[in-house]
C-alpha cells in the first residue's frame, strides 16, 4: 500500500501541477510535505523511503557526471574552477559574516553554517536533461563547478568535525589527503577498465549491463564514504569515469535514465519534502528570523556567484539563469552538514527548522528559474541550429545476419545526427526464387528482433522488406523509395577475398547508387572503442561528400566521448582541420602526415585493438581514387582480423543508374 501510494503520487502530482504551471520537480517535494510526518501524516519517513530518496540523490548526481560532454569539461575546466570558487567562497564569507553578526553564532557554527550555503545539488538537471541542452556551455561549466564547491564544502564539515573531537591533528589531515588519493584513482583508473572488461564479455545481456553499472556507482559512492567525504562525490566521479563507455544514444543510457526517471529521483524528491515542518513558521519570531536570514543568504550569495560568472565568461542573461538555477538548490550536502552540526550541539533547533524550510524555497526558486531559462536556451538552440529539413538524414541497414545485426543498429544510432527526427530503416531483403515465403518469414522474425533492440535505445525505427530477383536492386529501390542519405552493411567474417567481399554486391550498389555506403565490422562493442583512426586519400577534400562524411565522423566521436586521429597529406589534414573549426568541433583532433597507400601495412602496426579504424575510399573513377584503394579491402580482411574497421565510400552527385543483372548473386557482406 505505501508503494502504490507513492507511485500514484509520482503519477499523479506533475499532471495536477502542470495545469497551474508549477514544475514537476516542486510537485513531488509539495506532495512529500503534505503526505509526511509534518504534514497530514500519512506517511513515516522511514528506512525504505530514505534508502530510496539515497539512490535518487546519487541517481542525480550519476547522471550528471555521466550526460556530461568531456570534451566540453576539459575545454571549460579552468571557467569551471572559477565557477566553483565563486560559488564556494562568496556564500562562504557571507554566510560567516551573517552567522557571526546577525544570528550571534560562535566562529566553529558559523563556518559550518555557511558551509551549508556553499554547497548545492543539481536537483534541477533532469529538467535540462529532458529539454536537451546539457551540452550548453553554462550546464558544462555549472556541473564542473558544482563537484569543486561541494567536495570543498563536505571538506569543511570534515575539519570541523575533526576539530569538535579534538583530531584536527597532522595525522588527520594525512589520512584525509591519502584517503581522497587512493579512492580517485580506484575510481578514476580502476573502474572504466574493469567496465570496459565487462562489456564485453557480457555485451548482449542489457539486465546484466545496467546491474552492473548501477553496483559500481554505489561502491564508488561507498568508497567515497571510506575516504572521509559525501558519497555523492563518489557517484558524480563513478558518472565521469564510465562516461566514455555509455553513449547517450545507447540502450544502457536508455535504461539508466527511464529507471532513474520514473522512480528513485521522484523518491528523493518526496522525501526532501517529508522533512519540511511548516508548524516552525508559527513558534516564534526567533526561528522566523534564522529561516529568513539563511534563505536570504542562500538565495543572494549563489545568485552573485552566477552573475559574476555571467559577466565574466561574457554570457548571455539566460544562460546566467541557467547558472544560477541549478546551482541554487540545496539538499544532499546541506542535508548532511545539518545533521552533523545538530548532533555536535554545533547548530540548535532553529536551525535545523530553518534548514528544512531553506530547502524547501530554494528547490522552488530553482525550479522556476531553471525551467524558463531552459525553455529559453532550447529555442535560442533550436533556431541556430542548421536547417535539415530540405535533406533529411536517414540511415538505411541492410541486415541479413542475426549475430552481427545488434552492432549495425548500435553504429547506425551513433552516427545518427540528435537532431534529427527521422527513424532509421532496418531492411530485409529476400531474392525472389522458390523459397520467398520460408525466407520472408525468416526475415520477419530478424526484423521484429532489430525494432525491439532499436527501440531500446529510445530511437524511432521503420522497419522494411523488399522482394526482388536481384538484391542490390532491392536495396537501390529502397534508397530511391525513401530517399535514404546513408546506408550502413556489415561484412562477414566468413568471406575473407575481396571478389566476394566487396567485389560483388557492394561494386554493384556503388555503381548504381551516389549516396555515402559504410561497411562496417565490429569485434567488440562499439561503446569499448577507445580511439578512432581514420585514413584520408588524397584529393579527398574535392568529393561531393567531404563535408558529409567528416559530421558523421564528428558525431560519432561526440557520441562515443573518444579522440580523432587522421592520416592524411598535409593539404588534407588541413582542409579537414578548417571545417572542424567551421563547424567549433569541440572534440580531441590530431592529424598525422601519411603520403603514400602503398605503406598502408605500415600505418596497419599503428591500429591497436581497442580502436576503430575508419578508411575513406572513393569510387572508381572519382577525383580522390588511387588503385591502391581497390587493394585495402582485401589487406583488412587478411591482416586486420582482430580490429574493428569500417570502410566509407563518400556520396558522388552522378552514378550508373543501369539496371543491375537479374542474374546477379548476392555477396554475403550484411
Amino acid at each position: 500500500m505505501i508503494f502504490s501510494l507513492v507511485l500514484f503520487i509520482i503519477l499523479l502530482a506533475p499532471v495536477i501541477l502542470k495545469r497551474l504551471q508549477v514544475p514537476s520537480l516542486i510537485g513531488m517535494i509539495l506532495a512529500g510535505v503534505a503526505i509526511g510526518p509534518n504534514g497530514f501524516n500519512i506517511l513515516l519517513r522511514d528506512q525504505g523511503i530514505v534508502l530510496f530518496g539515497t539512490v535518487g540523490l546519487l541517481y542525480i548526481m550519476f547522471l550528471a557526471g555521466l550526460e556530461i560532454d568531456m570534451n566540453d569539461f576539459r575545454k571549460n575546466r579552468g571557467k569551471s574552477l572559477i565557477f566553483g570558487s565563486l560559488t564556494f567562497f562568496i556564500p562562504m564569507i557571507v554566510g560567516t559574516l551573517v552567522s557571526l553578526y546577525v544570528l550571534h553564532f560562535n566562529w566553529l557554527s558559523s563556518v559550518l553554517l555557511a558551509s551549508m550555503f556553499a554547497s548545492h545539488t543539481l536537483l534541477t538537471y533532469p529538467i535540462v536533461s529532458r529539454l536537451g541542452i546539457t551540452k550548453n556551455r553554462a550546464i558544462n561549466i555549472t556541473v564542473g563547478g558544482t563537484i569543486i564547491t561541494d567536495t570543498a564544502a563536505l571538506l569543511v564539515l570534515a575539519v570541523i568535525a575533526g576539530a569538535t573531537a579534538g583530531e584536527l591533528n597532522t595525522q588527520f589531515w594525512v589520512r584525509l589527503t591519502i584517503s581522497l588519493l587512493i579512492f580517485s584513482a580506484i575510481v578514476w583508473f580502476l573502474f572504466p577498465r574493469f567496465t570496459r572488461w565487462f562489456f564485453k564479455n557480457y555485451e548482449t545481456d542489457g539486465v546484466s549491463q545496467y546491474i552492473f553499472v548501477l553496483a559500481m556507482v554505489f561502491l564508488a559512492a561507498f568508497l567515497a564514504e571510506i575516504a572521509g567525504v559525501e558519497p555523492i562525490i563518489g557517484a558524480f566521479l563513478a558518472g565521469l569515469a564510465l562516461n566514455r563507455l555509455i553513449p547517450h544514444s545507447s540502450p544502457l543510457m536508455n535504461r539508466i535514465e527511464f529507471v532513474g526517471s520514473a522512480l528513485f529521483i521522484p523518491f528523493f524528491l518526496i522525501g526532501v519534502g517529508m522533512l519540511v515542518d511548516l508548524r516552525v513558521l508559527v513558534r516564534g519570531p526567533e526561528a522566523l528570523i534564522v529561516a529568513g536570514a539563511m534563505i536570504a543568504v542562500a538565495v543572494s550569495a549563489k545568485w552573485l556567484a552566477a552573475w559574476l560568472s555571467q559577466k565574466i565568461f561574457r554570457f548571455s542573461s539566460t544562460e546566467g539563469m541557467l547558472m544560477f538555477g541549478l546551482s541554487n538548490s540545496q539538499a544532499a550536502a546541506t542535508l548532511a552538514a545539518v545533521l552533523v552540526g545538530f548532533r555536535l550541539g554545533l547548530l540548535n533547533e532553529n536551525v535545523l527548522n530553518g534548514t528544512i524550510l531553506m530547502i524547501l524555497v530554494t528547490c522552488i526558486i530553482s525550479s522556476f528559474a531553471t525551467e524558463k531559462a531552459a525553455v529559453r536556451q532550447a529555442v535560442i538552440e533550436s533556431n541556430q541550429a542548421p536547417d535539415l529539413s530540405e535533406i533529411p538524414e536517414r540511415i538505411l541497414v541492410p541486415i541479413a545476419n542475426a549475430q552481427t545485426m545488434e552492432r549495425l543498429i548500435d553504429f547506425a544510432v551513433l552516427m545518427k545526427n540528435p537532431k534529427s527526427i527521422e527513424p532509421i530503416y532496418p531492411l530485409a531483403l529476400i531474392k525472389d526464387d522458390e523459397q520467398t515465403k520460408e525466407n520472408l518469414l525468416e526475415s520477419n522474425k530478424l526484423l521484429k528482433k532489430a525494432k525491439n533492440y532499436a527501440a531500446a535505445t529510445d530511437t524511432e525505427v521503420a522497419v522494411l522488406t523488399r522482394v526482388d530477383i536481384s538484391i542490390t536492386n532491392g536495396i537501390v529501390r529502397a534508397i530511391k523509395d525513401l530517399m535514404i542519405t546513408e546506408v550502413v552493411i556489415g561484412w562477414s567474417e566468413k568471406v575473407s577475398t575481396k571478389d566476394r567481399i566487396f567485389g560483388g554486391l557492394l561494386d554493384k550498389l556503388l555503381r548504381k547508387t551516389g549516396e555515402m555506403v559504410l561497411v562496417a565490422k565490429f569485434v567488440q562493442p562499439i561503446n569499448t572503442i577507445k580511439r578512432i583512426k581514420v585514413l584520408v586519400p588524397d584529393k579527398a577534400e574535392f568529393e561531393p561528400g567531404f563535408v558529409h562524411w567528416i559530421n558523421t565522423l564528428l558525431t560519432i566521436a561526440r557520441q562515443l566521448g573518444t579522440p580523432l586521429v587522421f592520416y592524411g597529406t598535409e593539404f588534407t589534414n588541413k582542409r579537414i582541420s578548417t571545417v572542424f573549426k567551421e563547424v567549433k568541433a569541440n572534440v580531441n583532433v590530431k592529424y598525422i602526415l601519411f603520403e603514400d597507400l602503398e605503406e598502408f601495412l605500415i600505418l596497419g602496426r599503428e591500429i591497436e585493438k581497442d580502436e576503430l579504424f575508419i578508411v575513406i575510399s572513393a569510387r572508381s573513377g572519382s577525383v580522390s581514387f588511387n588503385t591502391m584503394l581497390h587493394n585495402i579491402p582485401k589487406l583488412l580482411s587478411k591482416h586486420f582480423l582482430q580490429n574493428s574497421f569500417v570502410m566509407i565510400y563518400p556520396e558522388q552527385h552522378s552514378v550508373d543508374t543501369a539496371t543491375a543483372d537479374p542474374m546477379e548473386t548476392p555477396a554475403n557482406v550484411f
